[in-house]
């Protein structure tokens, strides 16, 4: 699972004489001014992590208090853009004396290919009447999301979310971005049954003397039991020479003894060991 991503930035306006008109201006007089907040007329003053539970105001506080060393701005104020992404949810908060506005259409993907904008008023959505205009957009993900309206009935109509392409992707929407339709965003981003199962490791092959000791020691001790020598321990129990082997002038005891083990074990299908068990067994019985 990918951690996640919680980080803020900091955008204050370029020092060029057309944003004077703009600085320090509360969001209500460039509203009536039909002054939009473009991203391209600011500047990336500061970006950094922030806590899940951080707030704009939470942020501002810190900025006042302890401003970070690498800060090379002025201290917020009036006309500042904070932008927060909480796991993938972007939203631009224009800075208020008191408060914060949400603003929207700040931060672009600036896609060559894409349909919608902020700025589409006129758009033609297929199964839908009439035209549609962009009064809304927020971005997840890395994509941006735009709530359209209808340009007759307005507030009338339910709205609807389409993507940069105009794809539908929320259909009847009645209070704009609320946390069930960015739970339908999200899920459309990632859609279930989409995630690779884990790789499975293969284990490499296992030389005999390794089985062996894979094998634990119980079989190990049988093993040990029925071979000539140790160094015949490979995890299989099949190292009986064919007949007893000839030691100097001497047949070997221990060759036969196997043997006949060997022969006893296949004609009643029990183990040496097995038998020597039994027969203990059977002796203290007696």
């Amino acid at each position: 699972m990918k951690p996640a991503l919680h980080q803020f930035a900091l955008y204050q306006l370029k020092d060029l004489p057309e944003n004077r008109l703009i600085r320090f201006r509360p969001y209500e007089t460039l509203q009536k001014q039909n002054i939009q907040v473009r991203c391209e007329n600011y500047e990336q003053k500061y970006i950094g992590q922030m806590g899940e539970s951080d707030t704009p105001a939470s942020i501002r506080k810190r900025f006042d208090e302890h401003p970070p060393r690498t800060f090379g701005g002025h201290s917020i104020s009036v006309s500042d853009v904070l932008v927060l992404n909480h796991q993938g949810e972007v939203t631009s908060y224009y800075v208020e004396k008191d408060g914060f506005v949400v603003i929207a259409g700040f931060i672009r993907t600036g896609s060559s290919s894409a349909l919608i904008s902020f700025d589409t008023t006129d758009f033609h959505i297929e199964g839908k009447e009439g035209s549609w205009l962009a009064y809304d957009s927020i971005r997840i993900d890395g994509r941006e999301f735009f709530l359209m309206e209808h340009t007759v009935y307005g507030a009338e109509a339910a709205n609807v979310v389409l993507d940069e392409q105009g794809k539908l992707i929320v259909d009847d929407v009645f209070h704009g971005f609320d946390e069930t339709v960015k739970a339908q965003i999200k899920a459309y981003l990632s859609p279930p049954g989409n995630t690779l199962p884990p790789e499975r490791k293969e284990k490499p092959p296992l030389e005999n003397w390794q089985k062996a000791y894979e094998n634990g020691e119980y079989l190990r001790s049988a093993e040990i039991t029925e071979e000539q020598n140790y160094n015949m321990i490979d995890g299989r129990m099949n190292n009986l020479p064919p007949k007893p082997r000839k030691i100097g002038k001497r047949i070997s005891v221990l060759d036969r003894l196997h043997l006949k083990q060997a022969e006893i074990a296949e004609k009643t299908g029990r183990a040496a060991p097995q038998m020597a068990a039994e027969e203990d067994l059977e002796r203290r019985r007696k």
